[in-house]
């Protein structure tokens, strides 16, 4: 009995790695960008791009899938900024930084969706702070650290809980989300908000306000 259950783990075993193995490529390495430089082609060029360019450091109309000059001008100006290697070359990283203080162009439309979901008919600075707490908790050790995580983390936005994060968001909206990761900040810092005429929460109280813009309280 004890043979067969060893061979029967042995077994289990060997077709775990065959299914690793069998795998495509782009699955098995999803989650780690590869190491781009001059001359880099590949779905992680547009990304990168898109990234910096959000930020301001790419200038091109057009993102590309080939990594030239623009590309590692721009990457060794981003590193200069945030205290990195400035060589022009997305390692692991330059990778990990960016994708702390930037979005890729889904994380942008949700980032968009719940901005909307949770602050239409605020002004529009109030949209941006709404923005901005999302982009201050993914740079926080405190929160996941995916912007789909963070938005979707249960319990953390009423928008999500009660549908309308499904609603289609308006340009006012995705304007705003382009404010907020691109470091406009207007709550200073903050990591909460909350409506004072509507909360029921009694814990959102305890939190240090920071200040009030349109109908929200931001706190920390």
């Amino acid at each position: 009995m004890k043979n067969k259950l060893i061979f029967r783990n042995l077994l289990a075993y060997i077709f775990a790695i065959i299914l690793v193995v069998s795998l495509p490529l782009q699955i098995v390495g999803a989650a780690a960008p590869a190491t781009l430089s001059y001359g880099s082609k590949g779905e992680d060029v547009p990304d990168v791009q898109y990234r910096l360019k959000i930020l301001g450091y790419f200038m091109n109309d057009e993102v590309t899938d080939f990594y030239g000059k623009m590309t590692e001008d721009a990457v060794k100006r981003f590193q200069k900024d945030y205290g990195l290697q400035s060589d022009g070359i997305a390692g692991k990283q330059t990778w990990k930084t960016l994708k702390k203080v930037s979005v890729s162009e889904h994380e942008l439309n949700l980032l968009a969706r719940i901005i909307f979901a949770e602050s239409r008919g605020e002004p529009f600075k109030g949209q941006v702070a709404v923005g901005a707490v999302v982009m201050n908790r993914l740079a926080s050790s405190q929160f996941p650290n995916t912007l789909k995580g963070i938005i979707e983390q249960p319990g953390a936005f009423t928008a999500v809980d009660d549908g309308q994060y499904k609603l289609k968001p308006d340009s006012t909206a995705y304007k705003a989300a382009v404010e907020a990761v691109a470091g406009n900040d207007p709550t200073n810092g903050a990591l909460y908000y909350f409506n004072p005429k509507t909360a029921t929460s009694s814990w959102i109280w305890t939190r240090e306000q920071i200040v009030q813009i349109g109908n929200h309280i931001f706190a920390i």
